[in-house]
């Protein structure tokens, strides 16, 4: 099989083949699908990161400088993420994970937008922005307190509470990233959607689903930093390309379910 890039603006007919033969797939997705919920990506020329140095609010030792700026900018954050609703990009993902017998999405996000979606079999690799942990114990926070500056506050220590996402510097916890590795080696079927592809080790999901058979896309309104790796790359709105494969595939119902692909 070559490994030459198609540059297309809708899915091929050999991307569609690979879907109707695939018993696996494995989906990994980056802020660029949630831009069409209107939520900024930390990169745009107009986004999240425009206003600030990311070292400044995104490193354990930032928080611990300053974190009422932190725990503001984040609050305001998961402000714009529980007011933007999931759309169809999100909502195909949902099919296709109903549509799959083995599948698993594996999210950068942490805006919680595939979770209100509905898809089920998912891990979200930078962890979760309406998650909060004390930085000192750890500990999930099940009890609010408050300081005498306002600031959010562990019950059980006093200790300042943290979002509960991998920041600079910090490794992914690994049990999620595990269960991302496995999936990617065993798909048949790999899509990068609406990632830049320089965040790493997320970014290096499709590679190895490559190394291990999987025929790759990536599907991004502009090519990403590993566009040129991929088997195909399509140019467009997620939203828009995604209920195309879902479509195709419910045209071939009633659909023969198979068995997990088990021989990787």
């Amino acid at each position: 099989m070559s490994s030459r890039t198609a540059h297309l603006t809708e899915p091929s007919e050999q991307l569609l083949g690979r879907l109707e033969q695939a018993t696996s797939l494995c989906v990994l997705t980056g802020a660029g699908i949630s831009v069409e919920s209107g939520l900024s990506t930390f990169r745009d020329p107009e986004g999240l990161w425009e206003k600030y140095n990311p070292s400044d609010l995104a490193t354990e030792a930032a928080f611990r400088r300053n974190p009422k700026l932190v725990q503001g900018w984040y609050q305001a954050r998961l402000e714009q993420a529980i007011s933007a609703q999931p759309n169809a990009g999100h909502l195909a993902i949902t099919e296709l994970d109903e549509l799959s017998e083995y599948f698993l999405l594996v999210t950068q996000n942490v805006d919680t937008l595939h979770t209100r979606a509905g898809t089920k079999r998912l891990v979200e690799l930078h962890g979760n922005i309406s998650d909060e942990r004390c930085v000192d114990c750890g500990q999930p926070s099940d009890r609010l307190v408050f300081s005498e500056e306002g600031l959010r506050c562990c019950a059980d220590c006093n200790g300042f509470l943290r979002p509960g996402v991998v920041w600079f510097g910090e490794t992914l916890p690994t049990e999620p990233f595990e269960r991302a590795s496995e999936a990617a080696s065993r798909a048949d079927v790999f899509l990068s959607v609406g990632t830049s592809s320089i965040v790493y080790p997320a970014a290096g999901l499709p590679l190895l689903a490559k190394q291990n058979g999987a025929f790759v896309v990536e599907i991004n309104v502009e090519p990403s930093a590993l566009s040129h790796t991929m088997h195909e790359l399509i140019l467009g709105p997620a939203g828009e390309i995604l209920p195309l494969l879902v479509e195709h595939i419910r045209s071939l119902q009633p659909l023969n379910k198979l068995e997990p692909n088990t021989s990787r």
